[in-house]
């Protein structure tokens, strides 16, 4: 970090949790090379921070950070400024502060305050279902088997019979705790949360959850691929989907979520009730955000986070609960990429013509000999399959 505007930057994302680790490590290099002084911040200071922080929006980030600038500035007395008497000192030494307080490094620290523990390589292509605790454990969910899922103390706080988790409505928990699904490629899998919302996870779907929603707390959960959320109706506490840097605002209703990486937009189809779209680092506002409305879908575009609306057949976008697929002005690399996740079958395209163009294309259980059948009669595409693996020339 050799600039003002550098370190600024990084240590707003240090406090919002959005740096990378490398990062967060030079964050605290450049918290290591300056002396602390008498304006060391207190331990009282770092917890009503902390305190704060899990609710702490980018502005209100922002404000703390001006603050503590206008704090230093006052009490500069000389135009050259040295390391030890940066105006930057006291923010780092807050963050930098965390750390020490937790008595524990970054990447624990992160585990515990933001409830993000440490993540087990998923191996998509498997044929398990693994459902991670929030100590980091990890379980095989086997469809033809049933297993009980327990909390750190022992207790029961779910039970899995064949293709569905259901979690306890009458635990006991005051501390918010998460559980994290993870669906592989080639599978499908129902969840029922502990309010008694009912969620389909697409092949190659990550879900974390809370093993029990807090009375007075927002129900939010984290999406990586896709899933159908049928939302149990409860007007004190809105239900939150957050797609990345998108946030999906219910009271109660049925809607689909599509955030796939290799997509450009995460779309959100609405089935019934109404829900809000808003970008994650920004306040719900009724009147500012975008509201859509049944029969529609919102596009939220990654690039440059502007969302946009219009009308469509949702029974198209649903499908895929009940084994249909469907292309809609999709291009040829995006749909290989779909078709491998669906049917957990490596593809290997050698027709780099292909790879932008874009078809339309709807299927009813097809079985991906048939899929790749259709290509070959309606787009003339050649290709063999041998074990799990295509071979397009």
């Amino acid at each position: 970090m050799n600039s003002n505007s550098e370190i600024k930057s990084l240590l707003q994302k240090f406090v919002l949790n959005q740096c990378t680790p490398e990062e967060t490590n030079e964050v605290i290099a450049y918290y290591k090379k300056n002396k602390l002084t008498e304006d060391f911040p207190s331990v009282e200071d770092i917890q009503n921070l902390l305190t704060e922080m899990p609710k702490m929006s980018q502005q209100k980030a922002d404000d703390i950070f001006l603050n503590i600038m206008q704090a230093s500035k006052e009490n500069e007395t000389t135009i050259t400024i040295s390391p030890e008497k940066s105006n930057f000192r006291t923010y780092i030494s807050i963050a930098a502060s965390i750390l020490i307080l937790l008595g524990v490094g970054f990447t624990a620290y992160k585990q515990n305050f933001f409830n993000k523990p440490a993540e087990t390589k998923f191996d998509i292509k498997s044929t398990d279902i693994v459902l991670q605790l929030e100590n980091g454990n990890v379980q095989i969910i086997s469809e033809d088997h049933s297993v009980q899922v327990r909390d750190s103390k022992g207790n029961i706080v779910g039970n899995q019979n064949g293709n569905k988790l259901v979690y306890e409505t009458d635990s006991d928990t005051e501390k918010i705790s998460y559980n994290t699904l993870k669906i592989p490629y080639g599978k499908k899998f129902e969840l029922q949360l502990s309010d008694g919302t009912l969620v389909h996870l697409n092949a190659g779907t990550t879900l974390k959850y809370p093993v029990k929603f807090i009375a007075g707390e927002n129900r939010q959960v984290f999406l990586d691929g896709e899933a159908f959320f049928d939302v149990a109706k409860d007007k004190k506490h809105p239900f939150i989907v957050n797609a990345d840097n998108l946030n999906v605002r219910v009271l109660g209703t049925h809607f689909n979520v599509s955030n796939y990486p290799e997509d450009a937009s995460t779309d959100v189809v609405l089935v019934e009730g109404s829900i809000g779209m808003y970008n994650r680092n920004e306040d719900f506002d009724l009147t500012k955000n975008t509201i859509l409305k049944p029969g529609f879908k919102g596009s939220f575009q990654k690039a440059n986070s502007q969302i946009s609306t219009k009308p469509v057949l949702t029974d198209i976008y649903t499908s895929w609960i009940n084994g249909g697929l469907t292309f809609r002005n999709m291009t040829f690399k995006n749909i290989i990429t779909k078709l491998e996740r669906r049917y957990n079958v490596t593809i290997i395209n050698k027709n780099e013509k292909l790879a932008n163009e874009k078809f339309n294309a709807s299927f009813k259980e097809e079985s991906i000999e048939n899929v790749m059948s259709y290509f070959n009669d309606i787009h003339g595409i050649n290709y063999t399959i041998k074990n799990n693996q295509i071979l397009i020339k």
